[in-house]
Order: structure tokens, then sequence, then C-alpha cells
């Protein structure tokens, strides 16, 4: 029996009553009795490992600790094992109520505690100290990011909301392709890197296509006709890469903010001819994502499901990529 666990707790255990575990592990949060969690948390994820059935009670245990236990306590749950089968990653989870600066002394360095960072930085706290080199994108935020959309974690859900949809311009009507598509092997790879949560864990579709001239150029090939558009500011198109990427679409598991914006900053540096010169400096990731021109755009259509579709200019270069991935519940 494991320390801590009483005998008819081993009991609920060993019978794999998940009912029971549930209405055990809503008490010890209501009586905030941390430790009595996290005892039971441990001997339900030993049991697992002996062939119960009891997973689904060890997962939200260690949810609800590392969402709502203090510092000391939530942060031991979260580790590589920890997390797989929660609502979202326990390093965005514990982010959520929880400061850095109380975190940080009781973090080893490691990927874990990068992420943790990441997540915290992403919701505006400042991070001092090295970092174990598990993400290579700038941690703090910088001058052009201050719009991400943040996950919402509750007792038993989660929310995920997406930037706001913009204000779409008149119809324009798109003529028929008249450039060749370039085969821009580095910026598909990172986008097919970005929305691999989607197209690998759900039913995502992902099209693209890149041209040396305009936007409708690249439209035209995704035989869009008739579409509407929208400018984004740098932020926006930020925020609306990071959500893709954090997200992996109406079934995929999430994989947290930190994770989608290192995803996100890879494409820009892609799409500016920069990855020869990763990691970039603060400002180096500034003048990139400063140099692209993005737009937002649909074919005139109602939107179902899951659906981000972006274009964006480098005027440097005079490229263009049109972007559309779609993914239904």
């Amino acid at each position: 029996m494991a320390t801590g666990v009483s005998e008819s707790q081993y009991d609920l255990i060993n019978r794999a009553d998940l009912d029971g575990l549930v209405r055990l592990i809503d008490d010890y949060c209501e009586t905030r009795s941390w430790h009595d969690l996290l005892g039971l948390r441990d001997a339900c994820k030993a049991a697992v490992s002996n062939g119960k059935q009891v997973w689904p009670a060890s997962t939200l245990a260690e949810y609800r600790l590392a969402l709502l236990a203090p510092a000391e306590i939530a942060v031991q749950v979260v580790d590589e094992d920890a997390g797989r089968f929660t609502l979202g990653p326990l390093t965005e989870v514990i982010a959520q109520q929880h400061d850095w600066a109380e975190l940080a002394p009781l973090l080893e360095p490691s990927p874990i505690t990068t992420f943790i960072a990441y997540e915290c930085a992403i919701r505006g706290q400042h991070i001092d100290g090295e970092l174990f080199p598990a993400l290579e994108s700038p941690c703090q935020l910088l001058a052009c990011e201050s719009s991400y959309a943040l996950a919402e974690y509750l007792d038993n859900e989660a929310k995920f909301p997406s930037p706001q949809v913009p204000a779409m311009g008149p119809v324009v009507d798109i003529a028929e392709p008249s450039t060749t598509l370039v085969h821009d092997v580095e910026v598909e790879a990172a986008v097919h890197l970005l929305a691999q949560g989607w197209t690998s864990q759900s039913n995502g579709q992902l099209n693209m296509a890149c041209v040396d001239g305009s936007v409708f150029d690249a439209l035209a090939h995704l035989e869009a006709r008739h579409v509407r558009m929208a400018l984004l500011t740098t932020d926006d198109a930020l925020a609306w890469l990071t959500w893709t990427g954090a997200n992996g679409g109406a079934h995929g598991r999430r994989r947290g903010n930190a994770q989608g914006r290192d995803a996100t900053w890879w494409i820009i540096a892609a799409l500016t001819e920069k990855t020869l010169h990763w990691p970039l400096s603060d400002s180096g990731c500034v003048s990139a994502a400063d140099s692209l021109q993005w737009f937002w755009w649909d074919r005139n259509e109602p939107i179902t499901g899951w659906n981000v579709q972006l274009c964006v200019h480098h005027a440097e270069r005079n490229r263009s990529w049109a972007f559309a991935l779609i993914d239904m519940p």
C-alpha cells in the first residue's frame, strides 16, 4: 500500500472505482488537501503500472495538482511521464496560476523547466537566469508580440480560444494562375511542422502555394477565385501562427503556446531566409517579422470547423505564400 493512502482509498484503487476516485479527488481539492491528493495520485500511478485501469484518476489528480496546488507540490507532477492524457500539457497548465519567481527555485535545469519558463513568459512574466536550451526562440516577449491567445484551464475542462478573425474587405476576383509555383522546401517543412498536430493527430488538411509575385498570384494556385482579405499586423499574424502550432485541430492533443510560438519563429526565419543564422537575436527576430506583410483571407463563405487561412508577402524577394489549414470537428 502506498504511503499516506488509507485502506478505504486503496480499496477504491484496487476495485478501479473511477467514480469513487473522482469524488475523492474533488473532495481533496475542495478541502485543499494537496498532500493527500499527491499521495492518491502516486498510488494510482503505481497501480497503473501493475495493470489497474485507474489512469483516468491518476491523470485527473496530476492535472488538478499542476493547476491548483501550491508551487512546491505542483512541480512534483510536471515531469516527462506526466500529463500524457491531461487536457493540455502540464507545462502550460502550471503556468496559468503560478509565478515563475516561485517555481524557478524548485526546478532543476531541464527541457520541462524551459517549457514552463516559456509558458510563463507568454503570460507576461519576467524570466531571470539561464535556461536549458530546449527552445531556441527568444524567451521574453518581443516588441512585436503582445496578444497571444491564452488557454484557460478549469477544473474539468479547458478552453483554447483563437485570436479574433479580422473584419474582412470586399470580395476580390482572382484570375487563373499566371505564375509558376515555387518549391520552397524550408518554408514547406516549417509550415508542416507548425500544423503537425492538426494533420497527424486529427483530420486537418493543409494546402499551400508559393510564387514569385503577389499574394493574389499565390491564392490563384489554391483555386481561390472569389476571396475576401484583411491586412494583419505582425502581432496578429504571430498570434494566429502560434495558436495554430499550440493546438491539435479538432481532435489532436494541444501542444501548448511555448511549442507553438517556437515553431512560429522558425517559420519567420524560413520565410525570410534566416534559418542559416538561427537562433536569431531579439532584434533579428523583430526585423525579420516586420519585413513580412500578412493577410487573413477567405473564400467569401461561412467558416466552419477549425480554420486558419493566411497569406504573406516578402517584398525583399517579391515572394508570396498562401496557406489554408482546415479541420472539421
